[in-house]
């Protein structure tokens, strides 16, 4: 017997590129634009001395400023280390079963690692040739649902009328909805939490509120799923959010006019990307997201990748079937994506 015989082997899920330098940076999905300055106010204004104490365990404070904004009761609220720490409590919590838990064959890649991790039974489903999810596949026995609304990387997102069917024809399985992209333009399932027991909505705060670097996400169920998750967080670390963590997240969700104001200035972005794209040739999804998924037809999207990497233009390509044509492309400033046009044009004429 070897001593690596009991160690865990997994295939980890791979997250984009970080380069170093100055570089455009359109690979992660990141904001393009600084967190409200009511977040560095908040941060300046934290006593060092707090910082030898741990920080809430139940995350109260923030809970109850989420709840306020969205209208719900602070038991509803559930606070982890991003939203891929609420995922995979979520899966830890809710898909214990023998029955195989469903989501699409495209679709975040982290989905896959946590269930092989978690030894948690799993079927993929087939999106639609056009990529949109279709409701009826997921009529069948399952041991729960998960799929991200707007989807990711493609960008699409599904009317709240297929969300809710969903949830109806599963009414003995968790349903969850991973909302991470749904500020940038689609229907948040949040009003069908009144009806549906089996819903669980799940929000980050580093896409839309520009806190990738603080880790923030949450999420939205009825108190009994809340408080089950909240036993299995207490079982692993009860001390997950940091205390400048839980005070940047307060002071975010409190200014919502720069809000709106960094949604608008991105939406405004991606149509004209979007426009100047297709413009090239390229066929880009109707995206709903704070990127764009793009291919062209007559060139390799990963020599487009690899020559945009060597320009200094970061995007993600993924090479998946089904999607290992296209490109995922963040939206940049302005300034961001005219240089990413520009190398584009330069590399469609080189590469045709």
């Amino acid at each position: 017997m070897s001593l690596y015989d009991n160690i865990r082997r997994v295939t980890p899920y791979i997250p984009g590129e970080q380069p170093a330098g100055k570089v455009v940076k359109l690979n992660t999905n990141e904001c393009p634009y600084a967190p409200s300055p009511r977040v560095a106010e908040a941060i300046a204004a934290c006593d060092a001395d707090r910082l030898r104490l741990y920080p809430e365990p139940d995350c109260l404070s923030l809970k109850k400023v989420i709840a306020a904004h969205y209208e719900v009761k602070p038991s509803e609220v559930f606070i982890g280390v991003g939203s891929d720490d609420v995922l995979a409590l979520a899966f830890l919590t809710f898909f214990a079963g023998q029955k195989p838990v469903l989501f699409p064959d495209v679709t975040y890649s982290f989905y896959d690692v946590w269930a092989k991790l978690y030894a948690i039974p799993y079927e993929t489903v087939p999106l639609a040739a056009d990529f949109t999810l279709r409701p009826e596949d997921y009529a069948h026995t399952n041991g729960g649902i998960i799929f991200a609304n707007p989807n990711a990387p493609t960008g699409l997102a599904l009317p709240l009328t297929g969300v809710e069917e969903i949830l109806a024809k599963n009414p003995e399985s968790v349903v969850i909805v991973d909302e991470a992209y749904v500020d940038f333009g689609a229907e948040t399932a949040l009003p069908l939490l009144q009806d549906y027991e089996n819903l669980v909505v799940v929000r980050t705060m580093s896409k839309s509120r520009a806190l990738a670097g603080m880790r923030i996400g949450y999420a939205f169920a009825s108190t009994r799923l809340i408080r089950a998750m909240e036993d299995v967080k207490a079982s692993i670390n009860s001390y997950t959010m940091t205390t400048l963590s839980l005070a940047a997240g307060k002071a975010a969700i409190e200014d919502e006019a720069y809000f709106r104001e960094t949604l608008a200035k991105i939406i405004k972005t991606r149509e004209e990307t979007k426009a100047a794209l297709q413009k090239l040739g390229f066929f880009v999804t109707e995206s709903k997201t704070n990127f764009l998924f793009a291919r062209k037809p007559d060139i390799s999207a990963q020599n487009l990748f690899e020559g945009l990497r060597e320009r200094g233009v970061y995007v993600r390509y993924f090479k998946k079937p089904r999607i290992d044509e296209h490109l995922r492309i963040t939206i940049g400033t302005d300034e961001e994506m005219t240089r990413l046009l520009e190398e584009l044009k330069c590399l469609c004429i080189k590469l045709r």
